[in-house]
């Protein structure tokens, strides 16, 4: 505890008694043809924007240390406060110094913690789809982190700036006065927040290693990580990436990771960009070790069996000691610049995604040709067969699954990512070969394929929620386990009251990331597309 005052301000942020952690917001549905004709409309008008905030001369909330500040970022909808992410955690405060009043925070996504650190520059980006046409209103909120909990409440407050997101984009860089709850000043704290359009969808994976690097710790080797920068347009350097810390070695091994080219060097490999080595220390002071310059095209050279090496250069060091030849060197054991495709690139560039309804018949009644044309065709299928069929038992899912799947298999023959098959199912609970239906399901998740169930009425629907395989993997009664989660399940009374686009949002939620996860793992690209 930090005193009176503190203890005091995190009671008012916690007047609500709700607080809890919620579930991640549902991803963005697509309703989308599969050949895009006419004018391109607003739901075309978007882009993927980066947004990386530095802090500076912020608050020191700590007695003995300096503050650990993290940054949380909120998007207003509907009038409330969506904290953009996978956390939650709803508040209301109004205590003087506390975040306002009467906001009902959900979780967008939060930064990593700077430990001991009154001007952190966050690794972490927050990326945000930019609709050109609405106004996107954002709150960075930054916070002095106590304890581990997920809970904003737990933390102390250190101020927080808000502001259209077309007012960063369109200033490409602002720096402005972090506020309290209250409205005055949080101190001399500021806040700098800039942004870059991810309009290329190239991405750059990088396999790093390093060898006898300087010692820094007295009584044992380094804990040694990197820092990438590249310059920006104020000419100074600017954070993209950091590394995790490996520990007790002056022969680190990072592990592969992937950024947005554009990101690393604005999609000029050409570029120069600054990788600084430093030695990890619990308190936050990193000991330096060396730094070196290079480009994307430079570290494209190194191939598997080619590793490229840079030395890793300390400036002081170099200017002091006449014999200086290094503080080690730095690896590029392998440099791949890919595309990282999105879902609307593959729709867009031609893949037809299949719906099926869950009936193992034709209900036009012409199983030479049992297609509909579009929803129309099929509404209009549904009315003329109603009143010839008779409902009954059991309800078998495994026959529909297994043959929408024959259908997927025969796609798997194909070069590029030209067909998908979707298949609704529409239940009212009661499941009669949940045996073979895990089974049919677990095979099909090897496919091009995924599977809606709606359940209708107020029955038991824990079966459909099983075969949803958000919270544990699918296995089959063999214990062959699913290749990927294919199934979403949506019960529809928890929707009858609300619009029907809150309904197809949450219907559509996973199918784009199913779409492409597919793709993607069987390295297909959309049709004609671009190499990287």
């Amino acid at each position: 505890m930090r005193g009176e005052e503190n203890k005091k301000r995190r009671r008012d942020w916690n007047t609500d008694d709700d607080c809890r952690e919620l579930l991640p917001q549902e991803s963005m549905a697509y309703t989308v043809s599969p050949t895009p004709a006419g004018p391109v409309g607003s739901q075309y008008c978007v882009c993927k924007v980066e947004l990386s905030v530095c802090g500076q001369n912020l608050l020191d909330r700590d007695v003995t240390s300096k503050s650990d500040p993290f940054c949380v970022l909120f998007m207003e909808v509907n009038g409330k406060w969506m904290e953009a992410g996978p956390r939650s955690s709803p508040s209301r405060g109004g205590s003087s110094s506390g975040p306002p009043e009467a906001v009902c925070m959900v979780p967008l996504d939060r930064t990593e913690t700077a430990v001991n650190n009154l001007n952190p520059a966050f690794a972490k980006k927050f990326i945000i789809d930019y609709h050109f046409e609405e106004v996107q209103k954002l709150k960075f909120a930054l916070f002095d982190q106590d304890k581990s909990s997920m809970q904003l409440y737990e933390h102390d407050f250190l101020g927080e700036f808000s502001c259209t997101l077309g007012m960063i984009v369109s200033s490409k860089k602002i720096t402005r006065t972090l506020l309290l709850g209250n409205g005055k000043p949080a101190g001399k704290g500021m806040i700098t927040i800039a942004a870059q359009e991810l309009s290329d969808n190239r991405v750059i994976t990088l396999s790093m290693a390093g060898r006898k690097l300087d010692k820094k710790d007295l009584f044992g080797k380094s804990d040694p990580f990197l820092e990438f920068y590249k310059p920006g347009d104020d000419g100074k350097w600017m954070l993209v990436h950091r590394t995790e810390v490996i520990k007790y070695t002056l022969d680190p091994v990072w592990k592969p990771f992937t950024v947005p080219l554009v990101s690393l060097c604005d999609g000029d490999v050409e570029k120069l960009i600054k990788v600084m080595c430093y030695d990890y220390d619990s308190d936050g002071g990193h000991d330096f070790i060396g730094e070196f310059q290079t480009s994307v095209a430079r570290m494209c050279e190194a191939q598997d069996a080619f590793p490229l090496e840079l030395e890793c250069i300390n400036p002081k060091k170099q200017k002091k000691k006449k014999n200086y030849k290094n503080s080690g060197i730095i690896i590029v054991k392998s440099c791949k610049v890919t595309r990282d495709f999105s879902f609307l690139d593959y729709i867009l560039g031609g893949c037809q995604l299949m719906f099926t309804v869950s009936h193992e018949f034709a209900i036009n009644f012409n199983p030479t040709n049992p297609f509909c044309s579009g929803v129309e065709g099929i509404v209009q299928a549904y009315s003329a067969c109603l009143p010839h069929i008779r409902f009954y038992g059991p309800t078998n899912f495994s026959p529909i699954v297994n043959h929408v799947a024959r259908f997927a298999a025969q796609a798997t023959q194909q070069e590029a990512a030209s067909q998908y098959f979707i298949l609704l199912i529409i239940t009212d609970g009661v499941i009669s070969d949940m045996d073979e239906t895990r089974h049919a399901v677990v095979q099909a998740s090897k496919l091009p394929m995924s599977i809606i169930i709606v359940g209708v009425g107020n029955a038991d629907f824990a079966a459909m929620e099983f075969l949803d395989g958000d919270s544990r993997v699918l296995r089959s009664y063999t214990g062959e386990e699913a290749v990927r989660d294919i199934v979403q399940f949506v019960p529809f009374r928890d929707f009858r009251n609300a619009p029907k686009e809150t309904l197809a949002k949450a219907v559509l939620a996973e199918l784009p990331q199913q779409v492409v996860q597919y793709f993607k793992h069987q390295n297909l690209p959309p049709i004609n597309s671009e190499p990287a």
